[in-house]
C-alpha cells in the first residue's frame, strides 16, 4: 500500500497536468469493431470524442469539449492518411470561428479560414509557397461572395497585387511596381482572362495618365496619354 501511495504522489508531482478519465467505447454499426470513443473528466464530464468514421481502424476525426459538452475544437483527417489535415475553432457559445487547414497534404497547415459571429467568412488567408508567411489574402462580403484578393507576389511581406471582383466576377487587377505598397498599374478584362483595357500611373501620384486598349483577341487597338498630368489624354495612337 505505501508503494501504491509513493507512486500516486510521484505520478501528480512530475506530471500535474495527469488526470483519471474513463473512457466509453461504443461499436456504432455492430462489426464487432469500436469506432468511437469518448473520454471523460473525473467528473463525467466529456472531454474529447475520438471517431473511426470509415470503420478502418483507424482514428480520423476527434472533438474536444469543455464544461457540459461545448465544443471548442474539431480536428479531421479528410484524406486517411492518418494525419489530421483540418482544424476547427469555436468560440465559448458553440459558434465557427476560425478553420485551419493542410490544403497540399503536406503536413502543415497552410489554408486559414475566419467567420463572423453569424458564422459567415469574411476571410481567407494562405501560404502559397509553403514558407510559412502568408501571401494571399481573400475578402468576401456580407453575402459571404469575394470582393477582393492581395497577394504577395515577390515574398517580400509586402503587398504588390490586387485583384477587384463584382459578383464573383474579376472586375481588374492592380499591380504595384515601385515597391510603394499602392497600385499604380491596373488591368480591365472581357469576362475574366482577356484583357481589354490597361491603365498606368507614370508618375506615382495615384491617377492614371497612359492607357492601352486591346480587342478580344487580345491585339492592341490605341494608346493615349497624359504627357502634363493634368487628367486628359494629349495624345491617341490608333494601333
Amino acid at each position: 500500500m505505501k508503494i501504491f501511495t509513493l507512486l500516486i504522489y510521484l505520478m501528480f508531482s512530475f506530471f500535474p497536468g495527469l488526470v483519471f478519465a474513463d473512457v466509453d467505447k461504443v461499436d456504432t454499426n455492430f462489426d464487432g469493431k469500436m469506432d468511437q470513443w469518448k473520454h471523460k473528466s473525473p467528473e463525467g464530464l466529456i472531454v474529447k470524442v475520438e471517431y473511426d468514421t470509415n470503420h478502418d481502424g483507424s482514428i480520423d476525426q476527434i472533438e474536444h469539449y469543455q464544461g457540459k459538452k461545448i465544443m471548442v475544437k474539431a480536428e479531421f483527417d479528410s484524406n486517411n492518411d492518418g494525419r489530421m489535415d483540418q482544424v476547427q475553432h469555436y468560440s465559448k457559445s458553440g459558434k465557427l470561428e476560425w478553420v485551419e487547414k493542410d490544403s497540399k497534404n503536406t503536413g502543415r497547415f497552410d489554408w486559414t479560414e475566419f467567420f463572423n459571429g453569424n458564422e459567415k467568412i469574411v476571410r481567407i488567408e494562405v501560404d502559397g509557397n509553403g514558407d510559412g508567411q502568408i501571401d494571399i489574402w481573400q475578402h468576401f462580403n456580407a453575402d459571404q461572395k469575394i470582393v477582393l484578393t492581395e497577394y504577395d507576389m515577390d515574398n517580400n511581406g509586402k503587398l504588390d497585387r490586387w485583384d477587384y471582383y463584382a459578383n464573383e466576377k474579376l472586375e481588374k487587377v492592380g499591380f504595384d511596381t515601385n515597391d510603394d505598397l499602392k497600385p499604380d498599374q491596373w488591368q480591365y478584362f472581357y469576362g475574366s482572362k482577356v484583357v481589354a483595357r490597361v491603365e498606368s500611373d507614370t508618375n506615382y501620384d495615384g491617377k492614371a495618365d497612359h492607357w492601352e486598349y486591346f480587342n478580344p483577341s487580345g491585339k492592341l487597338t490605341k494608346m493615349e496619354a497624359d504627357r502634363n498630368f493634368d487628367g486628359k489624354p494629349d495624345l491617341v495612337e490608333n494601333k
